[in-house]
């Protein structure tokens, strides 16, 4: 579990192409201070595990599931990437649980900057629609932001100095792919009461 705090950006190392898995290299510093083999790093809100590790860089393998549902598919040596380690149970939760499992990608729609901030619009696949709400959590490429404000078909979210300096999201370009993540309790919520609710003909469920 994460909470949406990124602690570094990452540099890709090496990508290496398995056929129906890649095997990823990054080089980092703060996530490898305390790095095991088999401990989770999130990457741009990909949990992943570490398979292997050096002095400054750390392998993961991707499986085809990941890379038909997230972002990582088109990742290169020489991308940053947003970095983050598992949370222990005496870390602040600074963000929103985060379990760094990708519901869908979005699409950069646009920038629009002000003085001390800047707002961005991403594309939001339809099934993700309903667990957004305004003021609520979202995840994009691993980072805990407020909504704010939910549609249909996208999102906009105001990222503050901070975010825009210390996460991938200060350089993403209108056109770019965005890892995104529903805040689980939603999704949870969802699941409890489908069987108390009205269906959607009209009768009861």
């Amino acid at each position: 579990m994460f909470t949406g705090i990124v602690e570094e950006l990452g540099t890709v190392a090496a990508v290496e192409d398995q056929g129906d898995a890649i095997r990823l290299t990054i080089r980092a510093a703060t996530v490898l201070e305390d790095a095991a083999l088999g401990d989770s790093i999130a990457v741009n809100g990909c949990c992943l595990t570490v398979a292997a590790r050096q002095d400054d860089t750390w392998t993961a393998d991707v499986m085809q599931e990941t890379l038909d549902k997230t972002s990582l598919r088109g990742v290169q040596p020489g991308d940053v990437v947003n970095l983050e380690r598992a949370v222990t149970a005496a870390t602040r939760l600074g963000g929103h649980i985060v379990q760094g499992h990708v519901d869908g990608v979005g699409e950069v729609l646009g920038r629009t900057p002000s003085e001390h901030w800047e707002v961005v619009e991403v594309s939001l696949p339809a099934e993700l629609a309903r667990y957004l709400v305004d003021k609520g959590s979202i995840t994009v490429d691993g980072v805990s932001l407020t909504v704010v404000e939910a549609g249909e078909t996208s999102f906009t979210v105001s990222l503050i100095p901070e975010t825009l300096a210390r996460t991938t999201l200060g350089t993403r370009q209108v056109g770019d792919r965005v890892n995104l993540e529903a805040d689980v309790i939603a999704k949870h919520v969802e699941k409890l009461l489908a069987g108390h609710l009205p269906s959607s003909t009209g009768g009861e469920a």
